[in-house]
């Protein structure tokens, strides 16, 4: 590294939301310049004024702040027309550049002109921090377009100008963009400018290792803010695809990456975004939460969930549900499908049961109800207080439930309380809807296996 102030760009294109390729960019570049000490420029790229949307700014700027990004400077290049003027008319004025009047490619039959650069066809060898050297012949580019007009930059122009004016250092973006660097490098020496280095990293891939793209697979972030993943966790995952910490570590805080994090490390090769991988990240991340946050989420999402389904709410119940929730979940969409699906309805209503369910499979109707008779008489005559640790409930029926046969016993009594035939042990189920709720639920069975 020379010395000197790094100062990098994160220059997206606002021409759809922010996906994972631009949050991976942003997050690379972020790291690089926080190790050494630099600053970071953002560049909205709107150029290209038909695509160009004020809302996809807007999200990228929100979403790589919910990421915990920051920036020292901002700037929009449609409101810097006067500073590419200056920079193509010094190119004309200079015959590096000229004016040239042809057939519009976008409307066939009518002319237009268009601002080229004189090629002058050398070869250009340019050192990449990641892949090393790396040259092109540019004789075969041309004398390519660097503008529609004077005060119509086309995007290669526009970067290179950009880049001298913000004085950046290091460019460091996707390897798609390497076949780009010799037309901006040629524009560079037109103009007499220096040369940032430049670092090109692999594509991350698709599960089947293609290609993913802003219009082909690649979420955007906001996909994964609504199904629930938390920014830690994304920023995580996403940071280290294509990179190897040297510690090996791999859940580790922003502060963490940004001391470990050396460009040369990046993979030369293409990383898969595997989507159970992030639910891992995401997953230590909930465990680590605190109990209260993770608690009020959990009840939030439980009661606005169950509310659209017609079932009634019980923040009691909600509060005891918290320990289980999280065993069972890896993002916040797990709990919306789960509720959704009604796996936690019995906790806050009597469950609907099928009388040839509530025995054992294959076992006599009349041993069940025997059972939760039994059951039910044990539990009526014990004190509340009981009901407010599963463990007591469980040494209360256990010795029975050991001399009957457990799956006997316990089968009839987990699913009179759930009506489901997998759900959490019937101790639990009862310590957290409480006792005249479990006595209800025993008396429903064995009404219903009475009824024959």
């Amino acid at each position: 590294m020379k010395s000197g102030l790094v100062r990098v760009r994160i220059p997206p294109s606002p021409t759809g939301f922010c996906h994972v390729g631009t949050a991976r960019m942003a997050i690379l570049n972020f790291l690089f310049a926080r190790r050494h000490g630099g600053q970071i420029i953002f560049r909205s790229e709107d150029t290209d004024k038909e695509r160009s949307n004020a809302a996809y700014e807007e999200d990228i700027i929100e979403s790589l702040k919910w990421l915990g990004l920051e920036w020292e400077e901002f700037y929009r290049q449609s409101e810097r027309t006067l500073i590419y003027k200056k920079y193509l008319e010094q190119l004309i004025n200079a015959d590096k550049a000229y004016i040239s009047v042809e057939e519009s490619k976008k409307e066939p039959g009518k002319m237009a002109s268009v601002v080229r650069l004189r090629n002058p066809g050398t070869l250009i060898t340019f050192h990449d921090l990641i892949r090393g050297d790396i040259t092109f012949d540019t004789a075969e580019l041309k004398d390519f377009a660097i503008a529609r007009s004077v005060v119509d930059p086309l995007y290669h122009f526009a970067v290179v100008a950009d880049d001298a004016e913000m004085s950046i250092t290091h460019v460091i973006r996707g390897e798609e963009h390497i076949s780009n660097t010799p037309r901006q490098i040629l524009i560079q020496e037109a103009l007499g400018l220096a040369r940032p280095q430049y670092a090109h990293y692999p594509l991350h891939l698709a599960a089947d290792k293609s290609k993913l793209s802003k219009r082909k697979g690649d979420v955007s972030v906001r996909d994964y803010r609504e199904k629930g993943y938390l920014p830690q966790a994304l920023l995580n995952y996403i940071a280290l695809l294509g990179w190897t910490p040297p510690s090996g570590r791999e859940v580790m805080d922003l502060n963490d990456m940004i001391k470990e994090f050396n460009i040369e490390d990046l993979h030369r090769s293409g990383a898969v975004f595997d989507i159970e991988k992030l639910r891992w990240f995401n997953r230590q991340y909930l465990t680590k939460m605190p109990e209260k946050i993770f608690a009020n989420e959990t009840m939030r999402i439980m009661a606005e969930t169950l509310d659209v389904r017609g079932v009634a709410w019980s923040e009691n119940v909600g509060r005891s549900l918290v320990t289980l929730v999280r065993e069972r979940i890896s993002v916040w969409e797990d709990l919306r499908a789960l509720v959704s699906e009604g796996e936690f309805d019995y906790f806050f209503t009597d469950p609907k049961l099928d009388r040839a369910e509530i025995p054992e499979k294959g076992k006599d109707p009349a041993n069940a109800a025997r059972h939760l008779d039994t059951i039910n008489k044990i539990l009526a005559d014990s004190p509340n207080e009981l009901f407010a640790d599963q463990n007591k409930i469980k040494e209360a029926v256990w010795s029975y439930a050991t001399k009957e046969g457990r799956g006997a016993v316990l089968w009839p009594f987990r699913y009179a309380l759930t009506g489901r035939a997998r759900s959490p042990d019937p101790f639990e189920v009862a310590a957290i809807i409480g006792k005249e709720p479990t006595l209800r639920r025993i008396n429903s069975a064995i009404s219903i296996l009475g009824n024959a």
